[in-house]
């Protein structure tokens, strides 16, 4: 993998200027809420500054080398290194972090979750940026680790302190499940360095390294890596946790959770456990790409049998990153990419859909679709622009959600050597199935909610979009428009890295 040593500490601001507002923040008095909220809210700004320089100066025409690379010393007894840099895979969600972050935080000026405190709510947030981005660049695998577990303790106090009734079972099992998959693919990493000669936890080295492991050692090597990165996506049959978190999360928790933290799973096979394991990502392909598309086709029925709207956007998580997976485990760069795409189209679609749900109970104190109904005509814009967030998920064309899908599914036609082709082309037909029930149960939900006559609700404060959200959401909105029209934006990015990637492959 070649790499282009130059602005080097770039990364670093972009990535630990949070923990400069989480310290600012632990001095401010927690009476002085103004104080909180502007800290949080410049924050957020200067760091999305830093990675808008970080877009600037990256050179698009080598978006599959490693950019911005930094590497020094870190914990020497154990080898390991102080080693980030972005490529053309990383750069777009590692800027998406930084996006989602600062929306939900201008989000939050006007709907601080109860009970208040907007302190703590915000210094876990930007603890949670911090490790976003740092999973992103990281390429080390103890650094790699540190950060993808960094996130972990934000999101389960996020939960479990401003959540629903069900909050502290739901923040348990969080936490419960993630930590069983961590502790599988921490033994995993230490098996792939001492498999390796001990020599470096690098993911380049390891990436260079780690065909010359025995077959057999491979396949167990990436069982290890499997589980954690699965139950992160999650994937069937690791992803009971996802609805519980999501229903109870706060509506910030349920934006972060879907934006950024389902892709750190994804990221990992993309990044690690298929580059390191080549033997191992042909053998275990074809499971991967048959739990992605029972997992497609369970969340698309599981979304069919809710009543609660965010309980429904959860399960319709699961369907999504089923074709995400999908396109991973055709191990070709026509999948990949597309997988790639989705899990942004994803964070755009997704992250938009709770935003709007979290205003939905706000208004309305209830997400039961049986109470609901009426929004065009008592809150018209909130009903279009869930019309529109609908519509993209779903797949339309001309949005963002449908160059995630679609490749995805087309993909499997034709998967890399090594490859059963007539499974693949089963699972093509059975995902192509999954886009029909996708298509059923959003619009069910958004008939049930957004049309017919309002039912009964006398709420005098049932207001419009007001100028908070039309802030938070018209990036997102734009975004998700944008690339749905002109989707070389991303591939044109996400490609060369994307080729290298899979170099073992034959690209």
């Amino acid at each position: 993998m070649q790499m282009i040593r130059d602005n080097n500490w770039v990364l670093s601001v972009g990535t630990f200027l949070p923990m400069l507002g989480v310290l600012a923040l632990l001095i401010t008095p927690k009476a002085n809420e103004a104080a909180v909220k502007m800290i949080a809210l410049l924050t957020s700004i200067a760091t999305v500054v830093i990675g808008g320089f970080t877009l600037y100066s990256f050179d698009f025409d080598k978006a599959g080398s490693m950019q911005f690379v930094a590497e020094t010393s870190w914990i020497p007894v154990i080898k390991s290194t102080y080693f980030i840099g972005v490529d053309g895979i990383s750069l777009p969600l590692y800027l998406l972090s930084m996006v989602i972050t600062l929306l939900v935080v201008i989000y939050s000026l006007d709907h601080i979750p109860s009970p208040g405190n907007p302190k703590a709510f915000f210094i876990l947030m930007l603890i949670l940026q911090t490790g976003m981005a740092g999973t992103f660049i990281a390429q080390d695998l103890i650094l790699f680790f540190v950060f993808f577990e960094l996130v972990l303790l934000p999101m389960y106090f996020m939960i479990g302190v401003w959540g629903g009734e069900q909050r502290q079972y739901a923040s348990l099992k969080f936490f419960l499940y993630t930590m069983f998959g961590s502790a599988l693919m921490l033994v995993a990493f230490l098996a792939m360095f001492f498999k390796t000669g001990a020599e470096s936890f690098a993911i380049p080295y390891l990436v260079e390294n780690g065909a010359g492991i025995a077959k057999n050692a491979q396949v167990w090597i990436f069982a290890g890596m499997f589980v954690g990165f699965a139950v992160k996506v999650p994937m069937f049959p690791f992803h009971t946790w996802l609805p519980d978190a999501h229903t109870q999360a706060p509506t910030q928790g349920s934006v972060i959770l879907a934006a950024i933290l389902l892709k750190l799973g994804t990221y990992g096979f993309i990044r690690i456990a298929i580059p390191m394991l080549p033997d191992a990502a042909i053998e275990w392909a074809p499971w991967i790409g048959g739990l992605a598309v029972v997992g497609i086709i369970y969340g698309a029925l599981g979304c069919l049998a809710q009543t609660d709207m965010k309980r429904l956007i959860a399960f319709s998580s699961v369907a999504h990153m089923g074709f995400v997976m999908l396109g991973i485990s055709t191990l070709t760069s026509f999948g990949v990419n597309a997988a790639v795409f989705g899990m942004v189209a994803h964070g755009l679609i997704t992250g938009m859909l709770f935003f709007v749900a979290g205003s939905v109970k706000e208004r309305y104190h209830t997400l039961e679709i049986s109470k609901l109904g009426g929004m065009l005509t008592q809150v018209p814009r909130l009903g279009w622009i869930l019309g529109l967030c609908s519509m993209a998920s779903l797949g339309l064309p001309g949005l963002a959600g449908f160059w995630g899908e679609f490749p995805a599914i087309l993909s499997a036609y034709n998967p890399a050597d090594g490859l059963n082709v007539t499974v693949y082309r089963t699972y093509m037909v059975i995902a192509a199935l999954g886009t029909v029930f996708a298509a059923a149960y959003l619009l069910w939900l958004y008939q049930r909610t957004a049309f017919g006559t309002p039912k009964g609700h006398d709420h005098h404060d049932l207001h419009d979009v007001n100028t908070y959200e039309w802030i938070a959401w018209l990036p997102l909105l734009i975004a998700i428009v944008v690339f749905g029209v002109a989707p070389n934006l991303l591939f044109s990015v996400i490609d060369p890295a994307v080729q290298g990637a899979l170099r073992a492959f034959g690209g």
